[in-house]
């Protein structure tokens, strides 16, 4: 991602554009599946089996557009606020598109463009955050383990010990990845 500080709903792109891997993703932990939106009412079996699978038990369900949100222009602003969890992060894109931004291991800012269908997860720990891109529009499946935790620590958050954790277990992939 360039470091420009025009509108944030732009791709920002670098030039030349260099594409992220799903390798590197997957070294930061985020996971990333393509799903058929459009099957999730009538209960999904691939979604079934990735929620049986880690653990997902709680749903809910937010719409993310100027006329929808309250306070929509200051949601967006701490949307954007670099920041972390002491969960996962976990959104499946069940309409419109928005842009998740993730901290790579040298510090710099990798754009993650979601689109209707795509189930992201954000590991705990990470340093990230989320704008739409220019559609302004969003429809977005929320899931958790248990109930909801929706606590963002912003940047700096060295202390807080899901910084910690997630660190180590990047450099566990790395002396993996290394081995």
């Amino acid at each position: 991602m360039d470091d420009s500080s025009e509108d944030q709903r732009l791709p920002h792109r670098l030039d030349p554009n260099q594409p992220c891997p799903a390798a590197v993703l997957h070294s930061l932990g985020v996971r990333v599946w393509a799903l058929d939106a459009d099957a999730y009412a009538d209960g999904d079996p691939r979604l079934a089996a990735i929620r049986k699978a880690r653990g997902y038990s709680y749903e809910d369900c937010v719409t993310i557009t100027p006329e929808a949100l309250p306070g929509y222009e200051d949601k967006i602003r701490s949307f954007y606020q670099e920041h972390l969890h002491t969960d996962e992060e976990i959104r499946y894109i069940l309409d419109g598109s928005g842009y998740f931004d993730v901290r790579d291991l040298e510090d710099r800012w990798v754009r993650i463009w979601c689109r209707k269908g795509a189930l992201l997860v954000i590991p705990e720990g990470i340093y990230h955050r989320f704008t739409l891109d220019t559609s302004n529009h969003v429809k977005a499946l929320r899931l958790f383990v248990g109930v909801p935790v929706w606590t963002p620590h912003n940047r700096p958050a060295e202390d807080v010990p899901s910084r910690a954790k997630y660190l180590a277990s990047v450099a566990d992939t790395a002396v993996g990845a290394a081995a």
